[in-house]
């Protein structure tokens, strides 16, 4: 029988898919016929940055990746950069988090924005190597804006809605067992 340490494992990372799938469905819906002159934030990455410092074993590398590279394909953006780059600064940010185990929020949340930032940055200079047209500094700056100041608001729904909190060294060693 399935222990329920497992269940919940399994179903919170069904949960992380299903929300960034619909995240993707809600980019996809034509709400405006005119071209953004603004960018929304990245909520994928918002969830993914919330859920993996909290609970590093909900948002698995290659979950994460494949979740990544789909909404790259599905929002035709360059195949793979945007993954590489989301996954990459996650294990990072999972690293980073096993050295203190409850940082400030205002830490956690100036680390987010430094991400952010480093992402976006790196991905427009890979995009001008790669001689990929780059989106607009414009788009860029206003994403980045967005997914930092949605982040503190994606931490409280994760929190309250799907109980995604920080776990204790005991629930890190059920889970150990789980995977």
């Amino acid at each position: 029988m399935i222990d329920t340490a497992t269940l919940r494992l399994w179903w919170m990372r069904f949960l992380y898919v299903a929300i960034c799938l619909m995240v993707m469905f809600f980019d996809l819906l034509p709400l405006n016929s005119q071209p953004d002159r603004i960018s929304g934030p990245d909520l994928i990455t918002a969830v993914t940055f919330a859920w993996a410092i909290r609970r590093p074993e909900y948002v698995p590398g290659l979950l994460v990746g494949f979740v990544a590279l789909l909404a790259d394909f599905v929002l035709q953006r360059p195949p793979g950069l945007w993954a590489a780059l989301l996954v990459v600064m996650t294990e990072s940010l999972k690293r980073q988090d096993r050295s203190q185990r409850e940082p400030l929020f205002s830490v956690e949340w100036l680390t987010i924005a430094v991400s952010v930032i480093v992402m976006l940055v790196i991905y427009q200079i890979v995009r001008l190597v790669f001689i990929i047209e780059p989106a607009g500094w414009t788009l860029i700056t206003t994403q980045a804006v967005m997914t930092i100041a949605v982040y503190p608001v994606v931490v409280l729904l994760s929190h309250f809605l799907f109980g995604v909190r920080r776990g204790n060294p005991r629930d890190s060693d059920k889970l150990s067992h789980a995977r």
